[in-house]
């Protein structure tokens, strides 16, 4: 979108794309050696600002895993123990693997062996959202595609599978651990200590929440969710900012993580814990977007739900340099932006963008071989009505 290291350049066109291309609302920052340099809100209804309060669907996972974290650093928790050994109100169905494979290393990471392929499509106003044992027995607001059912289905540790579920099972560990509900115990932990205050993942009051938009820029549903770990994070782009200024030192020799978490743990959350295709992708509860020219990677979480949200937070550790964008009413215009943020700043295209661009081109390849075959029959159709006539 600009000259690498032109920030101003950058910002004006990140600006330019969110003005054609939003159909709902936006929030856009800009972040340069931990401080903001550029912000940008925009809304085809009510407006938005700083303080306004997004879903931010599986970004939520991100900060999640700051909690989990909490609890290993106090030593209730051991990242390669059976999580069942913490477990009492659930537990995973019997199958032929063996589910001691099951760990919280592998939970935050998606490599549990879990194939629920969650995706929480989430419950309408006025309808009963389910408790959260039962979601996890078989989840009712399953994403199209997936039988909404947790369980090992892949020897645990063989490979990256992508788990809602496997969240969701994070959220009833947190719980049974700590003796507190999951969002008391969150707000307690990680968002008040990080001064993240308007962040709640159990929304009690609707002041201040970007309306929901579809594609065409209408009006769409809230949705509510049992998956609050998964799915139901809503936090501003300040508090977003907070978060991502805590995962590197701060202006006045605050140590990373803001003595929520030690470095240290941050550093293993940044250590690559799953791989496809060759490339290291995920940590323990951060994407790996790409290498950040200093032995380490661009990190962070996006977000993506029906109807049309979409969000992206990440930062480069040794520099500070960071974006979000939180928007509703076009799926894929935050990962998009937050892609050309990564390419700009690195030189690197991230993972997600090439997924995107790989699913693009198999469309595309799809379209071209149809066409192919319809020329083909049309050919083939006019030579034999040739050799009727003839």
């Amino acid at each position: 979108l600009a000259p690498s290291g032109n920030v101003a350049a950058f910002e004006e066109a990140a600006i330019a794309e969110i003005d054609i291309k939003h159909r709902g609302n936006a929030a856009f920052v800009l972040l340069s050696g931990g401080h903001p340099v550029a912000t940008h809100f925009v809304s085809a209804g009510r407006p938005v600002d700083g303080d306004t309060r997004f879903q931010v669907a599986s970004l939520s996972k991100w900060i999640t895993a700051w909690g989990v974290m909490t609890l290993v650093e106090a030593g209730k928790l051991d990242l390669d123990k059976p999580v069942s050994l913490y477990l009492k109100r659930w537990q995973l169905p019997k199958c032929k693997f063996d589910n001691s494979g099951v760990t919280v290393r592998r939970l935050l990471s998606h490599t549990a062996g879990l194939t629920d392929g969650l995706g929480y499509a989430g419950f309408k106003p006025g309808e009963p959202v389910q408790t959260l044992e039962a979601s996890l027995a078989r989840t009712s607001d399953v994403s199209p595609g997936h039988s909404g059912i947790v369980q090992v289905g892949i020897e645990p540790g063989s490979a990256f599978q992508y788990s809602g579920g496997g969240y969701t099972m994070l959220q009833l560990l947190i719980e049974e651990v700590s003796g507190q509900s999951f969002n008391n115990y969150m707000k307690e932990h990680v968002l008040a200590p990080l001064g993240m205050a308007r962040s709640t993942f159990v929304l009690e009051d609707e002041t201040d929440v970007a309306e929901f938009f579809d594609t065409n820029g209408k009006p769409a549903t809230h949705f509510r969710f049992t998956a609050l770990a998964a799915a139901s994070l809503y936090t501003t782009a300040n508090d977003l900012t907070r978060f991502l200024q805590a995962q590197v030192p701060g202006p006045n020799r605050e140590p990373a993580g803001r003595s929520v978490l030690k470095p240290e743990t941050l550093n293993l959350m940044r250590k690559p814990h799953a791989s496809q295709y060759g490339v290291e992708i995920w940590g323990l509860g951060t994407m790996l977007f790409a290498p950040n020219n200093a032995g380490s990677y661009v990190i962070g979480h996006d977000g993506n739900n029906d109807p049309a949200i979409n969000t992206a937070a990440r930062i480069n550790p040794a520099t500070g340099d960071g974006i979000i964008v939180l928007e509703t009413g076009n799926k894929l215009l935050a990962t998009t932006l937050a892609g050309e943020w990564i390419f700009w700043n690195t030189g690197y295209l991230d993972f997600l963008t090439v997924a995107i661009e790989a699913r693009a081109t198999v469309e595309l390849l799809t379209i071209g071989a149809g066409a192919i075959v319809l020329m083909a029959l049309a050919f083939a159709w006019q030579q034999r009505a040739r050799s009727r006539r003839g």
